[in-house]
């Protein structure tokens, strides 16, 4: 049930959202809108009498020149309630691509790394049920799927950070009551009112459906619905693959007579978390593209899809990384190569990980032995000095470096219920 404007009623929720024993220390993400100043106003509040240490944060994407002064007035605010505020620039644009979507990446991006500087393990996050109302809208003008339409998580991990999102039962009018009755300000985005923004857009569309009874309240309902459903198809999902998946050196071998079996949306999944879990890709593939795969799977073809090579070999499809995709990927020693491996050995001047390719694989004349076809082991990491070959671990010619997942079998596993 979505809650009235009063301030215990608030304070209720947030608490209800946090452990019996919060964390030491707990970042909230302030923007100086209405939603986010009440919950910076009631976290203060919330934790004022227990051993919680918060900390503000602001990110500035330097996309509006009012951007600067909002964030100084947040910092003012927050040291108002002796709270410690960083404000986050990022200055990444280069005019391609989805500026939403990049500004939202590097907006958590940065709130993580500040998270992880200033040990801080959770980060609060001000979404309402009207974002959640919102969101789900737009995701059915793209006609998502069940997990496109399922609720925001309450609290999800990044980088080794919460994000938590205690207000999603709460409305925006709610917060705004609450800040107005206690005569607390906030800052007014102007983008909030450009219609150039889709959000802005659905935004306007949900206020006509109000009579219609699809307000915030039945549409958080709905996402809540898809979320469980959601639940479901990711159980089945996970002993599917418990049953049907095995790790190969980084790669994944399918039973395809079982995957053929498979109901199409579980199928469907299962493929989608391979390519991701191979490839570290946090977005599927387009759906045109996952349909072609699926296809080429029934009719035991060989395929491409989101960086990765499905390779028939019979019984099995190995799925693998694509050497296309990681052709120009290269790391200093002790780094992690393509987001996922980590290679030891001998130190050794001027030398760097790059992949294996076609050229180094010439010179590896063991590796048949290691079972991988010609295609996999092309995108493998290597160890070079220049245009020298010193290793090929996964090739068959360690030469005395070893390869290793940084995740390995059991996070393929388990990351399909981590949601």
């Amino acid at each position: 049930m979505l809650l009235t404007n009063t301030a215990a009623e608030l304070l209720s929720v947030l608490r209800a959202q946090f452990p019996a024993q919060p964390p030491k220390r707990l970042g909230i993400a302030v923007s100086g809108g209405g939603d986010s100043v009440a919950l910076l106003h009631l976290a203060s509040r919330c934790f004022a009498n227990e051993d919680v240490e918060l900390f503000a944060a602001t990110v500035d994407h330097g996309l509006r020149p009012e951007a600067a002064d909002e964030a100084r007035w947040v910092a003012r605010l927050a040291t108002d309630l002796g709270i410690t505020h960083e404000t986050l620039n990022w200055r990444g644009w280069d005019g391609n691509g989805n500026l939403q979507d990049h500004a939202r990446r590097a907006r958590y991006d940065l709130l993580t790394q500040w998270a992880q500087r200033n040990q801080i393990v959770t980060i609060a996050l001000a979404h309402t049920a009207d974002d959640q109302a919102e969101t789900l809208l737009m995701r059915l003008g793209r006609a998502a799927g069940v997990s496109g339409l399922s609720a925001m998580p309450s609290r999800r991990m990044q980088d080794g950070v919460v994000l938590v999102r205690p207000l999603l039962t709460v409305t925006r009018e709610a917060l705004r009551s609450f800040l107005t009755a206690e005569n607390l300000g906030w800052c007014e985005d102007p983008s909030n009112m450009d219609a150039r923004y889709e959000r802005i857009r659905v935004r306007k569309v949900l206020d006509s459906l109000r009579p219609l009874g699809l307000d915030a309240r039945v549409l958080t309902e709905v996402a809540g619905n898809m979320a469980r459903a959601r639940e479901a198809l990711d159980w089945y999902t996970f002993l599917a693959a418990k049953d049907l998946a095995l790790i190969d050196a980084g790669d994944v071998l399918l039973d395809l007579r079982g995957f053929r079996t498979l109901p199409e949306e579980i199928a469907r999944r299962l493929l989608l978390h391979v390519v991701g879990w191979i490839s570290g890709d946090r977005y599927p593939p387009r759906r045109a593209a996952v349909a072609e795969a699926m296809a080429a799977i029934r009719h035991e073809r060989s395929a491409q899809l989101g960086g990765c090579l499905i390779l028939n070999q019979g019984r099995r499809a190995r799925i693998c990384r694509e050497y296309k995709a990681v052709e120009t990927s290269r790391v200093q020693i002790g780094e992690l190569w393509d987001g996922r491996w980590v290679l030891s050995g001998a130190v050794l001047p001027e030398a760097e990980i790059r992949p294996l390719g076609p050229q180094g694989l010439s010179h590896c004349p063991n590796w048949r032995e290691t079972g991988r076809p010609h295609a996999a082991l092309q995108a493998t990491p290597a160890i070079w000095q220049g245009e020298s070959l010193v290793a090929a671990p996964l090739a068959g010619e360690p030469r005395g470096w070893a390869a290793r997942l940084e995740s390995g079998e059991e996070d393929f596993y388990a990351s399909l219920l981590s949601h």
